[in-house]
C-alpha cells in the first residue's frame, strides 16, 4: 500500500490497515483478537453481531443489519476475512446452506483468478528401519539407503508432475500433483550409523486423481524400498469437491454475471494450496475462492506480501457489487 498522512488516508485503508496488525499468522495466531476487532467495528456501524461455529474448529463471525436490501440480512467473516452472504430465508434454519467466497490468491495480470476446487492436502512421514553400527564400516540393510530409495521414487514422481505441468500450456498448477521433501530426521552422531531415520513430506493432490491408487502407490514404493519401511498420515484430505462454474450453478451465474458486467476478466482454477473452503464444499455449500487483487505479484506468506491502495479499494467496489447479487439469488428448492 502507499503511504499517506492519514488526512488522505481512505476509511476502508485505515481500517484495513488496523486489521493488519493483529497477529493472526501461525504457530499462535490471536484470533481472539481479530474477532474482537470484527465486533467492534460492527458496534461502530451499528451492525449486529454473534459468533457462530460451521463445522468444527471454524468459526465466523456474522454481522447482521437491518433494511438496506431486502434479501441481504447478514455477511460472516473469519479471521481470515472470508465472506458469505446469507439469505434472510435461511437464516431461520441454516445459514449455511447458502454460498460461501473464501480467499483466493492474486494476479500479476489484469485478470482475476476465481478457485472452484482445490487440492488435497497429504502430510506423509515416511519411517525407515535398519542395521545400526559403527559409521566406519559398510553395514548393509540400514535405515539411510532403504530410505534413499522411497525419497528418490517420490522425487521421480514429483519430476514427472513438473514435466506434465511445465509441456501442457493449459495445465495450471492446480491440475497436477505437488509434492516437496520438507523434513529429514534421524541420527545421534557423526560415527553412528542410525536404526531409524524418516522424511516427511507434503503432498497436494489433485482432485482428479484417484485417491485409493495413489496411496497404493505410496505404500509400494515403501514395500520396494526393504522391509522396515513404513508410511504414516499427518494429514489426510479425502474429500475433493468441485464447485460448478456454469449456470447450472445459480451462485457462478450471479458472480459472473457481475464481474462480466464490471469488465473483469476471470480466469477460473482449481486452488494449488489449501483453504477452509475444503470443509464447506464438503456439507454440500458451494465455495469460491476469490480475492480481487489483480496486477499483484504472488507473495503467498512472504515475507515481502504486499497490496497497493488502488487494487485494494476497487476490490472493496468490487465486493459492494458482488455481495448483493449473490444474497438476490432466489432460494433453491432443496434449501426451503
Amino acid at each position: 500500500m502507499t503511504n499517506k498522512g492519514p488526512e488522505e488516508e481512505h476509511p476502508s485503508v485505515t481500517l484495513f490497515r488496523q486489521y493488519l496488525r493483529i497477529r493472526t499468522v501461525q504457530p499462535k495466531p490471536d484470533y481472539g483478537a481479530a474477532v474482537a476487532f470484527f465486533e467492534e467495528t460492527a458496534r461502530q456501524l451499528g451492525l449486529g453481531c454473534q459468533k457462530v461455529e460451521v463445522a468444527p474448529g471454524y468459526v465466523v463471525t456474522v454481522l447482521t443489519w437491518p433494511g438496506t436490501n431486502p434479501t441481504l440480512s447478514s455477511i460472516l467473516l473469519n479471521s481470515h476475512t472470508d465472506v458469505v452472504p446469507v439469505f434472510k430465508e435461511h437464516w431461520s434454519h441454516d445459514p449455511f446452506e447458502a454460498f460461501k467466497d473464501s480467499e483466493g490468491i492474486a494476479n500479476p495480470t489484469d485478470a482475476f483468478t476465481v478457485f472452484y476446487s482445490e487440492r488435497s492436502p497429504w502430510w506423509v512421514r515416511v519411517t525407515s528401519t535398519g542395521r545400526p553400527g559403527h559409521a566406519s564400516r559398510f553395514m548393509e540393510d540400514t535405515a539411510a539407503e532403504k530410505l534413499h530409495k522411497v525419497v528418490s521414487s517420490i522425487l521421480a514422481f514429483r519430476e514427472k508432475e513438473w514435466q506434465r505441468l511445465q509441456s501442457n500450456p493449459h495445465l495450471k498448477e492446480g491440475s497436477v500433483t505437488s509434492v516437496n521433501l520438507t523434513k529429514l530426521e534421524g541420527g545421534v552422531a557423526y560415527n553412528v550409523i542410525p536404526a531409524t531415520m524418516s522424511a516427511s513430506f507434503d503432498f497436494r493432490v489433485a482432485p482428479d486423481v484417484d485417491f485409493k491408487a495413489f496411496e497404493e502407490q505410496l505404500q509400494s514404493w515403501c514395500q520396494a524400498a526393504g522391509e522396515g519401511v513404513t508410511l504414516e498420515f499427518a494429514q489426510k484430505w479425502m474429500h475433493p469437491q468441485v464447485t460448478p462454474t456454469d449456470d447450472s450453478n445459480p451462485w457462478w451465474a450471479a458472480f459472473s454475471r457481475v464481474c462480466k458486467d464490471m469488465n473483469l476478466t476471470l480466469e477460473p482454477e482449481i486452488m494449488p494450496a489449501a483453504t477452509d473452503n475444503r470443509y464447506i464444499r464438503a456439507v454440500g455449500v458451494p465455495a469460491l475462492g476469490f480475492s480481487p487483487m489483480n496486477r499483484t505479484p504472488v507473495l503467498l506468506h512472504d515475507h515481502d506480501e504486499r497490496l497497493h491502495e488502488a487494487v485494494f479499494l476497487r476490490g472493496v467496489d468490487i465486493y459492494t457489487r458482488l455481495l448483493p447479487a449473490l444474497a438476490s439469488v432466489p432460494a433453491l428448492p432443496s434449501d426451503s
